[in-house]
């Protein structure tokens, strides 16, 4: 087994790959840095699996997915993430990830996750069952939910306190294109500043 994973965290990577090897002694692995390097690998060659980490320096880990996807690929790919599965399972899901494992809740969760997906299976943990159950039916409409997957995570950075210009640093782009992303987030959550944005996300229990 071929394995790709993607994380700006070496102590991370090394960690997943450490689980990976001691649950499957015969995979090989290869680790990239960035969501632009995890592009550049999956176009190249072909993977038994993929693990991605949600955020990442230039593209993040669902826009990966969704170009994985288009581009055709149907290798199983992991979603890996800090934020709880609220925040952000069900937009993995539906852009076609194979399952949502939280770094939190990693370890034996993160084995089973890659044990049921290479079978051809969707892994979905209890928590995110739990929140499938709340969406089923007539749902009412979620502001936040007319955000972009970059929106949601800057939304999500400014509501844990950091500016614009760390933004900027951490997500590899511009400090023009961070606050181009946090005006939109203020017109459509129809929000004035990031104090507003912090109490929308702990309403909404983002946070």
């Amino acid at each position: 087994m071929k394995a790709l994973i993607a994380d700006d965290h070496p102590i991370v990577r090394k960690g997943i790959v450490q689980l990976l090897k001691d649950a499957f002694p015969k995979i090989k692995t290869e680790e990239v840095n960035s969501g632009i390097e995890a592009v550049k690998k999956i176009n190249g060659e072909v993977w038994d699996l993929i693990v991605l980490d949600i955020s990442m320096p230039g593209r993040n880990g669902i826009e990966v997915l969704k170009h994985a996807r288009n581009s055709g690929v149907k290798t199983p790919i992991l979603i890996l993430s800090m934020q709880a599965e609220e925040h952000y399972a069900l937009r993995s899901l539906k852009a076609g990830a194979s399952g949502y494992v939280s770094k939190e809740s990693a370890g034996d969760e993160l084995v089973k996750a890659v044990e049921r997906v290479m079978k051809g299976k969707k892994y979905i943990s209890p928590k995110v069952t739990e929140i499938l159950a709340e969406n089923l039916g007539e749902e009412p409409e979620i502001i936040h939910e007319k955000l972009s997957d970059r929106e949601m995570e800057v939304m999500m950075l400014i509501a844990s306190g950091k500016a614009v210009s760390d933004i900027a640093s951490d997500l590899n782009l511009s400090v023009s294109t961070v606050s181009t992303y946090r005006l939109r987030i203020l017109d459509k959550l129809h929000l004035h500043n990031n104090a507003e944005i912090l109490r929308y996300v702990f309403e909404n229990g983002l946070k």
